[in-house]
């Protein structure tokens, strides 16, 4: 749903990289690029950026009103 605070595995602050990461990717960065940029060298952070899928638009469509 939305990126972790922290990185699963290592336990890095990794959240607040999340949204400097999309901006770099809209200015057609490639992920490598976009990950060395806002300092993400573990793999394991990494992953977690690459493997993500932002569903909190798809999951507001079904709230109650």
């Amino acid at each position: 749903m939305i990126i972790p605070v922290r990185c699963f595995s290592c336990g890095k602050p990794i959240g607040h990289l999340w949204e400097e990461y999309n901006s770099l990717l809209k200015k057609k960065k490639t992920n490598k690029e976009a990950l060395d940029t806002v300092g993400l060298e573990r793999y394991c952070c990494r992953a977690q950026f690459m493997g993500h899928v932002d569903l909190a638009d798809l999951a507001a469509q079904f709230k109650k009103h």
